[in-house]
């Protein structure tokens, strides 16, 4: 099937080439970090996870939403999101590839890597981690691709896939409280050591990777013949809206538990990010815009009447994708190290070099995305109207 990616448009050749532009200033980028060491990046000793490890974390919700779709589709037979699970799957893919570059990218020796699986320590959650974030890769990978060259030939996928698709449902909870535990295992970082990390974890990757999902349905059938149809996106808008307002409702609980109890450890990080601490205040507007398209999207996605309209909800989703990429792929990770532990701010922001290999990584990922829904798109255009049993 992967000829079919070989076939296209100007527009979508034109999109591969720009993408590769991207692709190709963030490796010379890579290459000088790799040659000055990570000096060159917005990191320091106290602030030692950036910019970087924040798109991973956040990433990683995006990838495990994909269950979202699968249990549904798989487990509950509902048979509205036939047209839609296989975007689902194909944006975990896409998703977990950004994650383990970013990874990559952090690490300042990336052939250290190896050391992981060559001196494993089993009582680190990096190990385990990089263990089930490889596996939830292969796994989206076999199921994905049998189930699309199954429905490419008009016939049922093959029962051994039944057992990797149960196996993917808790798989996929797992990468994003695995990822949870790695913050809230130090008990250095006040910010971090919450026991409701991995709800919340879970509660945003639920709302991001669906509202992500609507958005790309949405270009899906603008830009091609295959519509992914309008109930399984609305079913999709509900699962956003439950899941944000989850998610609004825990981050209420750390405030709550962090100013109520009048522990200053526990309140600093929610001084630096939303008021300034210590007249350092560079992420307040940032943190602002995210509350501020958290409340606007929830308002819209909340009633039906709203959400129901494509163009309100495009819009809503849009806004609550941005908040929580702001809220977790910037801001939890860098509230976690500040103050530092001799209650001084060291305040970070990405460097040029740093901005350029970011935008690369998402540029490799919307580039194996688009592929992947090119051959996806094309397969299900040309069985449009066929009706297959899963």
């Amino acid at each position: 099937m992967l000829d079919k990616a070989l076939k296209g448009s100007r527009g979508y050749w034109g999109w591969l080439f720009f993408l590769m532009g991207i692709m190709g200033a963030g490796f010379l980028a890579y290459l000088y970090q790799f040659k000055n060491g990570l000096g060159v990046t917005g990191l320091s000793r106290d602030i030692s996870w950036g910019l970087y490890i924040g798109q991973f974390t956040f990433l990683v919700g995006v990838a495990a939403s994909a269950v979202m779709l699968v249990i549904p589709y798989y487990l509950h037979d509902y048979k509205k999101f036939g047209k839609i699970v296989i975007l689902g799957e194909f944006l975990a893919i896409s998703a977990v590839i950004m994650c383990m570059l970013f990874i990559m990218a952090d690490m300042g020796q990336p052939m250290r890597v190896m050391n992981i699986f060559l001196h494993p320590t089993l009582n680190s959650v990096l190990f385990w981690d990089t263990v089930v974030l490889n596996g939830y890769l292969f796994l989206n990978i076999i199921i994905g691709w049998i189930t699309l060259e199954s429905d490419s030939k008009g016939i049922k996928p093959p029962q051994w896939i039944k057992p990797f698709i149960y196996l993917s449902v808790p798989w996929a909870v797992s990468i994003h409280t695995v990822t949870a535990f790695i913050y809230a295992g130090l008990p250095g970082r006040h910010f971090w050591l919450s026991a409701i990390m991995a709800a919340r974890f879970l509660a945003s990757a639920f709302a991001g990777g669906p509202a992500l999902l609507i958005i790309l349905a949405l270009l899906v059938r603008k830009l091609t013949k295959f519509d992914p149809g309008k109930e399984p996106i609305q079913a999709l808008g509900k699962i956003v809206t439950y899941a944000m307002f989850a998610n609004v409702f825990f981050l209420g609980l750390e405030f709550f538990t962090a100013f109520y109890s009048g522990i200053p450890a526990h309140q600093h990080s929610f001084h630096y990010l939303y008021a300034g601490l210590d007249g350092y205040n560079k992420l307040v507007p940032l943190m602002w815009t995210s509350s501020i398209l958290a409340v606007v999207s929830l308002f819209l996605l909340i009633f039906p009447s709203f959400r129901k309209k494509e163009g309100v909800l495009a819009f809503a989703c849009v806004s609550l994708f941005i908040s929580l990429w702001i809220d977790k792929g910037f801001g939890l990770v860098i509230g976690g190290f500040v103050p530092n532990m001799f209650e001084r701010v060291t305040e970070y922001w990405p460097t040029i070099p740093e901005t350029i290999i970011t935008l690369a990584v998402w540029a490799t990922g919307f580039f194996v995305l688009t592929v992947l829904y090119k051959i996806a798109v094309t397969v299900r255009e040309e069985t449009a109207g066929i009706e297959i049993e899963h």
